[in-house]
């Protein structure tokens, strides 16, 4: 029995993989975005739709998601939007320069409420510290989460850092721009609180006696 081809999709073109290589991701626009954990889109649009002279970058693990990114962009008629598939913790770390961001938005990620499944979450020391690093001066780091415990630990340890102070002014102009997972959880009549911190400059150290 001859195996069907495999299936081409045709936005899988307009989709960078990040994976293996050191790479710098450049833009032509002055204040760039990055979706991180895009889902479908929802959210990336809205907010490249609202923004044309902003880059926005979208990046997921899963080529569906993105694939839909991709669709609902070229429906949008925004040019302003790059899908990428990477994961999240090696595009921070490995591939993003310093300074090249002027805001991440991190929305309604999987909370991991056990306590064995803690480690899996993001928002450890050292991610937060790499939020830090690619972040342009006076940067917005965006969270959200309908889940009100994994909102405060998240404050906890980035204000424990000493590398970021609240800031929630810094993204009223995001009204009204909401991603799929918010849109379901309001849907079923549920607050999913959103809050924003400002990178601080790097202390300067000490000298020692």
């Amino acid at each position: 029995m001859t195996p069907n081809p495999p299936r081409i999709h045709v936005e899988d073109e307009k989709i960078a993989r990040l994976r293996t290589f050191y790479g710098i991701l450049e833009s032509t626009k002055e204040h760039v975005e990055l979706d991180l954990g895009c889902g479908a889109g929802s959210f990336t649009i809205a907010l490249a739709s609202r923004y044309p002279e902003r880059q926005i970058y979208a990046a997921d693990m899963l080529m569906g998601r993105l694939r839909k990114v991709v669709r609902r962009a070229e429906n949008a008629g925004c040019s302003n939007v790059q899908a990428m598939q990477v994961e999240a913790r090696y595009l921070l770390s490995r591939l993003l320069p310093d300074n090249s961001l002027d805001r991440i938005h991190l929305l309604c990620p999987d909370p991991w409420p056990k306590d064995r499944h803690r480690g899996h979450r993001l928002l450890a020391s050292d991610f937060t510290t790499q939020i830090h690093r690619v972040l342009k001066e006076d940067g917005i780091f965006h969270f959200s989460s309908d889940d009100v415990n994994y909102c405060n630990a998240v404050g906890r340890v980035l204000e424990a850092s000493g590398l970021f102070t609240p800031c929630n002014e810094a993204i009223a102009d995001l009204d009204g721009v909401s991603s799929d997972f918010e849109n379901h959880w309001k849907e079923q009549g549920l607050a999913v609180p959103h809050r924003a911190w400002k990178r601080l400059p790097l202390p300067v150290p000490g000298i020692g006696h």
